[in-house]
């Protein structure tokens, strides 16, 4: 019983979800992974923003089509010039609700149906952020021995500066908590995102488990890939995050 005057405990407002999902000409697969994304049984509810990246084709059109039919709330936003992944998650994050913020992509090399199990540890309260590790799951869809290469390197290289013990740093699927992620002033281009929140991550004393999730890798001639000039982009955001902290 509260003391007489007081005002008793606010009841903890649910768990609500925002997924982010960056969009560049992906038109052959966009329609897919939306349905598949939407055929997924989620525990609370769920939110969709979107941002088209100046694409090329007509992801566009198809992401308007779709928008209309979405079963949750779904948030379109468009760039007027191509600016890379991190900035259309930077778009997105200013526009997220929900107290839990999900990274998706479109190109189909993710399952949906591992989000239950990326939400339970958060949800249970065991863990602030959750990644989902294709190096954990031993059936995944192998990429380019360089490519995983370059991951792991980059993974070791971020883990030496945030230290945490992950396994996949560059992976896709993360969730963490919105507040953090509006609380990082992020600035990273292109593909930095990944190991800027993760060090930032590990600064901040978030308590960070990894999960494995079910990988299928895509080709180069059937998506886009990140080059190596992209890992040497990474290695200049992992210094820069790394031997700075945050405000």
């Amino acid at each position: 019983m509260p003391p007489q005057g007081a005002l008793p405990d606010s009841p903890t407002p649910p768990e609500s979800l925002s997924i982010l999902i960056p969009v560049f000409n992906e038109s052959a697969t966009v329609e897919e992974a939306l349905r598949r994304l939407w055929a997924v049984d989620l525990p609370l509810a769920t939110e969709i923003i979107a941002v088209n990246d100046c694409s090329t084709d007509d992801t566009a059109d198809r992401l308007a089509g779709l928008a209309e039919e979405s079963p949750w709330p779904f948030t379109l936003l468009h760039h007027e010039r191509n600016r890379g992944k991190s900035a259309a998650l930077r778009t997105a994050l200013a526009r997220a609700s929900g107290s839990l913020t999900l990274i998706c992509d479109a190109d189909l090399e993710y399952d949906p149906a591992d989000i239950p199990d990326l939400l339970a540890p958060v949800l249970a309260g065991t863990a602030d952020a959750v990644y989902g590790s294709r190096f954990l799951n031993l059936e995944r869809t192998e990429s380019t021995w360089w490519h995983t290469l370059g991951n792991r390197l980059l993974t070791a290289l971020s883990n030496l500066f945030s230290r945490l013990a992950l396994t996949d740093m560059e992976t896709c699927f993360k969730l963490v908590r919105t507040d953090v992620l509006h609380s990082q002033n992020l600035r990273a281009e292109r593909f930095g995102f990944e190991p800027e929140v993760t060090i930032r991550l590990g600064q901040l004393g978030q308590r960070l488990v990894e999960i494995p999730i079910a990988y299928e890798a895509r080709t180069y001639a059937e998506q886009k890939k990140i080059k190596w000039i992209d890992g040497f982009r990474a290695l200049g955001t992992i210094m820069r995050t790394g031997l700075t902290r945050p405000k």
